[in-house]
């Protein structure tokens, strides 16, 4: 054990010498406690060393190099002036050393809060939200240290975006309140808390019955002589394309029942694309869906959407009322068949989940009430006894009967017709 007044000159001086313990340490004359130690490698660290509560701490404060002699020592009088105060410096050191940062945090929330909770889809886009936007901007940084500055600048940077900026600020606070339960921060010290949300203009865009109209008209051309569609006369191979008369493409009937379906029950489109033929009930007329957004779920079909998946053809081998192109699988979007249909009945901009809002819209017109409007949609109910919605089958029944009888009216460009006994599905088996 050395002993020399700590400077550049002694402390550039100072080696390792074999043979001897892997550290090897040179102390200060001036400042009790101060020191350098060095390693075989050349490598030197600088360190304080003091006693606290009758037991000796020794503390790193860094390397010589990046860290000067002069800096050290005076980081070593704060430090042994702290303990002479009364306070644990080695205690802060160490759990400076154990706090985990926003990324770390999102890792573990994401795996055992998010991932064996909650739906796929749900996860995915959590994970989605971390990866896109939390982790670029506050990722390194100590969830505890997190500033209600902190998350105004995130904020700030996703205001072109306000409703992605809202659920950033959603999934991080989540994230916040999982930490906070994992002992990792305080209790009861979220910043998100208080953090004002950006207003969002909700779309809530409603066919009128002039377009539905139209759509029904869009619909039967496409099933029908089929779409017209333009070619590019500035790609290759244009100059063989059909003449314009004859520029028809009919749109997968598969694709047209889901788009009428959808229209009719004002179900979400994941609902029908993954219904199966075994989930509909013809006597009653519900289709009972095991999952949905939330849970178990009955649609109730009115005559129109009952003759509508009456008229659906069956694929042997496929369970899937939607059938796919691939064997036994079913249609995974409405993307393209949409964007034609839309297009050729000037929808422009009206999007597919538009389809439910317009169902609502029917049946609140026809006065037929929120609650029930709300058991058709499927909304989640606080009361307990929603579980047994589907026991109240015949008023569903009738308001599914109302608004499908008034939006088939429309797509027909006819009177609302009488509602038509329930058929079986027919077609190949």
């Amino acid at each position: 054990m050395a002993r020399d007044k700590i400077s550049k000159r002694t402390v550039d001086a100072f080696q390792w010498q074999a043979p001897g313990p892997k550290q090897q340490f040179l102390w200060d004359t001036a400042l009790r406690g101060f020191g350098v130690y060095a390693l075989e490698s050349g490598q030197k660290v600088y360190v304080v060393q003091f006693r606290r509560h009758g037991q000796s701490q020794r503390i790193k404060i860094g390397a010589h190099g990046p860290k000067t002699p002069e800096q050290a020592r005076l980081e070593a009088l704060k430090i042994l002036g702290a303990v002479a105060a009364g306070e644990d410096p080695a205690g802060e050191k160490r759990e400076a050393r154990e706090a985990r940062t926003v990324s770390a945090i999102a890792d573990e929330f994401l795996k055992e809060h998010v991932e064996p909770f909650r739906k796929p889809k749900t996860a995915l886009e959590y994970r989605r939200i971390v990866d896109s936007y939390i982790r670029p901007v506050l990722g390194r940084t100590l969830m505890r240290d997190l500033k209600r500055a902190d998350i105004a600048a995130l904020r700030a940077s996703l205001k072109a975006t306000p409703t992605t900026a809202n659920r950033t600020l959603a999934v991080l606070s989540s994230m916040w309140s999982y930490a906070s339960k994992i002992g990792d921060v305080v209790s009861g010290s979220n910043p998100i808390k208080g953090i004002e949300r950006f207003r969002e203009n909700a779309r809530e865009r409603y066919l009128t019955t002039e377009e539905l109209i139209r759509l029904g008209d869009a619909l039967r051309l496409a099933e029908g002589e089929g779409l017209p569609y333009e070619v590019d006369p500035t790609k290759s191979g244009s100059k063989h394309a059909p003449k314009p008369e004859n520029r028809r493409i009919k749109v997968d009937p598969f694709a047209i029942g889901a788009i009428r379906i959808l229209l009719l029950t004002g179900a979400r489109l994941g609902e029908i694309l993954g219904l199966q033929w075994s989930q509909v009930d013809w006597e009653r007329g519900i289709l009972f869906l095991p999952d949905s957004k939330t849970g178990k779920k009955p649609v109730f079909l009115g005559a129109a959407a009952q003759a509508v998946l009456a008229d659906l053809p069956r694929i042997e081998g496929n369970p899937h009322v939607i059938a796919g192109a691939k064997s036994g699988e079913p249609r995974h979007d409405l993307a393209k068949p949409w964007a034609a249909v839309s297009r050729a009945a000037g929808l422009e901009g009206v999007r597919l989940h538009d389809l439910r809002h317009s169902f609502a819209s029917v049946g609140a017109g026809a006065s037929l009430g929120l609650p029930i409007i709300g058991k058709l949609l499927g909304h989640s109910q606080p009361q307990t006894t929603a579980r047994y919605a589907h026991l109240a089958a015949d008023p569903m029944k009738r308001a599914a009967d109302t608004i499908g009888a008034t939006i088939a009216a429309a797509l027909d460009g006819k009177p609302a017709p009488q509602a038509r006994p329930l058929r079986k599905g027919r077609g190949r088996k």
